[in-house]
């Protein structure tokens, strides 16, 4: 294997106001290697990517990209510099072909005359798309009908058309299923036995020690250990990245279920769900598993009013006593919350600052006669602030400019804050850091204790198994089977989920 160094970072340093987001960070990253980048929300990982790539300047230091230094002052001369990045969100136009999204802004021109050569691009988007095994890609295809998996593979070979040595995957794995996730590692490797060098960032540790050579981790802002992922364990890696031994990962305590508060009865939506019935207790943690497109989150967003339609029928009820929920004033009126799984579109308003995100959802609570008392708001943000440990600088921070998993405890907060009884938390812990995890099952499991009800929709096998009391396993729109807490294995969800 290569051991060429291709990027040699020395003593990088930059600060926003309030917060010291990279302190004389140094570390190496050899060719053809895949180099994990890991550490907390808020170690510093988006910055130092940002820095790479052209998007923020450092305040102190320097970086050489093989032997020779750079200093790129926006994301352009960092990708003719042979540096790309496969952001989390998709940066493709959904309206576009797959080739024109690969040659966007650079199309492929005739040498006389400034007309597209569409054959010549088409030709060169499918050699592309074959040579990472992307045959199952047709290159005119509109983009916005591939699956993220798929639009992943497009986004590499958008960078792989800009001749990249080093390709930045920014939480990759974030939205897709095992069988995705199994055709991206063979990109991946692929890419690496071409002497292409992949820096990956992603909090689930189980992928670091399959996919990566080496890893470097950061804390609070500052390298912490950098080199081969060999000789590392799964706990000594948590321990390097949160400076602490986390002696339980999932600290679910039993908790008696008591009165029944939920009551779902015969919910049906025509193409969307079928008959789907269950309940929840006072005190439970009801977990909701299944494969993407099962109806999981459908059957959660009917609930909370956030997709009613006239085809819907069925009947819920809170505490014995039918509701009627057509919108999600309705459903915050009976105490009922949703975390959703697309936190940046429906679950933040990202022009507004932290207090006033945590603040919404109890505004009437922190009013008198129409107008906010600031005191209470920031009472509450405070408050919010310092339980789930959200790192920024303070309350009036642009909720925008925290980091994803921040972001998220943003959303739980808000919620939390309402007092809520039913708390509907859709995929709560992607993109968060096993620290901010062990955090938030924390807080799960005292909302428990208060006798309030959650339900759980997760991806993450061992999260399901590890915080629920019960599980209900989607497929096809659906309930396709039920596990008891002393049922409950990775192994009978997946039978359920697809047989």
């Amino acid at each position: 294997m290569d051991n060429t160094i291709i990027l040699d970072i020395h003593n990088v340093s930059k600060r926003f106001p309030g917060v010291q987001a990279l302190d004389d960070v140094s570390f190496e990253i050899c060719r053809g290697r895949i180099h994990a980048l890991v550490g907390e929300n808020g170690a510093g990982k988006s910055t130092l990517i940002k820095i790479i790539s052209g998007a923020e300047r450092m305040d102190s230091g320097y970086f050489s990209i093989n032997g020779e230094k750079a200093s790129f002052t926006k994301p352009l001369e960092a990708i003719n510099a042979g540096i790309s990045v496969v952001h989390q969100e998709m940066r493709l136009v959904p309206q576009l072909s797959v080739a024109e999204n690969i040659f966007i802004g650079r199309p492929q021109t005739y040498k006389k005359v400034k007309l597209v050569a569409w054959k010549r691009m088409y030709r060169e988007a499918r050699e592309l798309l074959d040579s990472i095994g992307a045959e199952s890609i047709d290159e005119r295809e509109i983009t916005g009908n591939l699956s993220i998996a798929e639009q992943q593979m497009v986004e590499i070979c958008k960078a792989l058309s800009y001749n990249a040595k080093i390709i930045i995957m920014d939480e990759p794995s974030a939205s897709l299923t095992d069988r995705e996730l199994t055709m991206l590692f063979a990109i991946l490797r692929e890419l690496r036995q071409r002497g292409i060098t992949v820096i990956y960032i992603s909090h689930r540790l189980e992928e670091i020690f399959e996919i990566a050579n080496d890893v470097t981790v950061l804390r609070d802002g500052r390298m912490i250990h950098t080199g081969p992922v060999e000789g590392l364990t799964r706990e000594s890696l948590i321990s390097l990245m949160v400076g602490r031994t986390l002696d339980n990962e999932y600290p679910k305590e039993f908790v008696p279920a008591g009165k029944t508060l939920l009551e779902v009865r015969n919910l049906n939506m025509p193409g969307v769900i079928r008959d789907v019935s269950f309940d929840l207790k006072e005190g439970e943690i009801l977990g909701i598993a299944g494969l993407v497109g099962s109806g999981r989150t459908e059957t959660a967003r009917i609930i909370f009013g956030a997709d009613h339609s006239a085809r819907l029928s069925g009947d819920i009820l809170i505490r014995g006593e039918k509701v009627t929920i057509k919108s999600v004033q309705d459903a915050m009126r009976h105490g009922i919350a949703l975390i959703p799984e697309d936190r940046q579109r429906q679950g933040l308003v990202l022009g507004m600052d932290v207090r006033g995100n945590i603040s919404m959802a109890s505004i009437d609570r922190i009013s008198r006669a129409g107008f906010l008392s600031r005191k209470k708001e920031n009472d509450l943000s405070e408050k919010s602030i310092r339980a789930l440990r959200i790192v920024t600088p303070s309350g009036r921070h642009p909720v925008k400019n925290l980091s994803g998993g921040n972001q998220q405890k943003v959303v739980i907060a808000k919620w939390l804050a309402a007092n809520s009884d039913i708390l509907i938390m859709d995929e709560p812990t992607r993109g968060i850091d096993v620290g901010a995890k062990a955090e938030i099952y924390k807080l799960m499991t005292d909302f428990a204790k208060e006798g309030k009800g959650i339900i759980i929709i997760s991806s993450e096998m061992p999260e399901i198994v590890g915080m629920c009391d019960r599980v209900l396993v989607f497929r096809d729109g659906m309930i396709g089977g039920e596990l008891q807490r002393t049922e409950v294995t990775q192994e009978r969800i997946l039978n359920y989920a697809i047989k």
